[in-house]
């Protein structure tokens, strides 16, 4: 791309997303990229939030947000023909800069492809480098122009290999903020003032398959002994009616309410959430509200990973302060009976409840000074006009 038309015509933007956290932090930094230069153009893979930030949406992500080695193969053909669609286009149309948001291993791709053909690549929020294998922290370097990291430790990982990298806070420490009491939110989701346990079983059908049917044998267990509760599922944008189908009797018989309102008003209902890994158990632990992580991915994708993995932890809530908080219940130990004591002893005893969100509440403070969003926005802004 010759100086010349940097300079003369507006400047474009293409963004990657696969995933509904991803989605969201992606229009975030596009809300906040249109702010520095309204003129901007952007187009790209995501969902609902990229749609709402006007973005033009041309690969919708809803069918690749898969997890787990296993679950990718048996979708592989479709992923890798969406792949193929986005080297094509930015190809045939080279953007000023590829903004590539998690979504690891098909952005890597991406990134490889788009440096090999002179495009900028600024990845955001990079690979858990500290949990798989530390090498990858130098194939980084040969497939993207700068890494924008959210986590503070990840900073000198990169460094390290000499790999241009910006630590730029994380974003939700912005966004995610406690704004209403536990009546508040019930009212707002016209809900009984209750006790009232939340069901999280992830955004991606591979996590509604394998979680969700453990959650609601749990909370079978937890009404026989408080039959009063009353419980409530999220239901994320990627979720498709198909994917909750075959659970409809048991909520129906569980009476557990459903929503896609708010899904910060929804956690801030609650009393203790039973919740899928993923940046949810973040937003749930900025918001102070107990929880107990669940997880469960296909037997040959999790014996695999075994040999991969290298963290103690699951959760960002345990990972980030480098100690168990929140009990994780993963696999073959995601048992209903024993999910539910843990739920049952933060519902019960008041102590602990207590010590767990005093604990959760010091999170904050270790993500940094916030404006996220805000931050990687500048860097994405001085890439596109050559400063960086």
């Amino acid at each position: 791309m010759s100086q010349e038309k940097s300079e003369t015509t507006a400047k474009s933007v293409v963004i990657v997303a696969g995933e509904a956290s991803g989605d969201a932090h992606a229009a975030r930094l596009v809300n906040e990229l249109k702010k520095l230069d309204d003129s901007i153009s952007f187009r790209g893979m995501g969902g609902d939030n990229l749609r709402k930030a006007n973005v033009d949406v041309f690969i919708d992500m809803a069918e690749l947000a898969v997890v787990g080695i296993v679950e990718v193969l048996l979708k592989y053909n479709m992923i890798k023909g969406e792949l193929n669609k986005l080297k094509q286009n930015i190809t045939d149309n080279p953007p000023d800069l590829l903004i590539l948001v998690d979504y690891q291993e098909f952005n890597q791709r991406l990134a490889a492809y788009a440096k090999s053909i002179g495009i900028k690549v600024l990845f955001y929020i990079g690979p858990q480098v500290w949990a798989w294998r530390p090498k990858r922290v130098y194939k980084m370097g040969k497939i993207v122009d700068h890494m924008a990291v959210i986590l503070p430790f990840e900073k000198k990982l990169y460094e390290d290999a000499d790999v241009p990298v910006t630590f730029t806070g994380h974003p939700l420490t912005n966004e995610v903020l406690i704004d209403k009491t536990k009546q508040q939110a019930r009212t707002q989701l016209n809900i009984d003032e209750k006790t009232t346990l939340g069901l999280f079983p992830g955004s991606r059908s591979g996590e509604i398959k394998r979680v969700l049917p453990i959650l609601l044998e749990t909370a079978k267990l937890i009404k026989k002994d408080k039959p009063d509760i009353q419980f409530l599922l999220p239901v994320a944008n990627t979720v498709k009616d198909e994917d909750l189908a075959p659970f409809d009797h048991a909520i129906n018989e569980l009476s557990v309410i459903t929503t896609k309102e708010s899904f910060h008003d929804v956690i801030q209902a609650c009393d203790v959430i039973l919740t899928a890994s993923g940046t949810a158990t973040l937003e749930i632990g900025l918001l102070e509200v107990p929880m107990v992580i669940v997880y469960k991915i296909a037997a040959l994708s999790h014996f695999i990973l075994k040999f991969l993995v290298s963290i103690k932890h699951l959760g960002l809530v345990n990972i980030i302060p480098g100690k168990e908080i929140v009990r994780e219940f993963i696999q073959q130990n995601a048992k209903p009976e024993d999910i539910k004591k843990e739920a049952l002893k933060l519902l019960n005893d008041k102590t602990y409840y207590d010590s767990m969100q005093h604990e959760l509440s010091l999170i904050r403070q270790q993500l940094g000074d916030g404006d996220g969003s805000k931050n990687v926005a500048k860097l994405a802004y001085k890439m596109i006009n050559g400063n960086i």
